[in-house]
């Protein structure tokens, strides 16, 4: 199985209560990604995604673009691996 280009970012600031996983799976609709996002005890916003390296960064600049007035933050890794997700969802 081919690997693909994986990200796993954290958004910290006001991230939660204002919409974010949900305008975060509109933009995932935009591109040729899969993964998850979800919000943390924490009060960050864990996402995960894969694809080609040039969708999935593109993916997070557009979610960044979208709720820059939101977030303070991105924390992220990358790295190449097996795919491990069908599409993209909210949790």
């Amino acid at each position: 199985m081919p690997e693909v280009h994986h990200v796993t970012a954290f958004f910290i600031g006001r991230v939660q209560g204002v919409g974010f996983r949900y305008q975060t799976s509109q933009v995932a609709k935009e591109y040729d990604v899969s993964g998850f996002v979800e919000n943390l005890p924490d009060g960050r916003v864990h996402m995960e995604a894969e694809g080609s390296p040039v969708e999935v960064r593109a993916f997070i600049a557009a979610v960044h673009e979208r709720m820059t007035g939101y977030v303070r933050k991105v924390e992220q890794t990358e790295a190449k691996r097996a795919p491990q997700f069908r599409g993209f969802s909210i949790k």
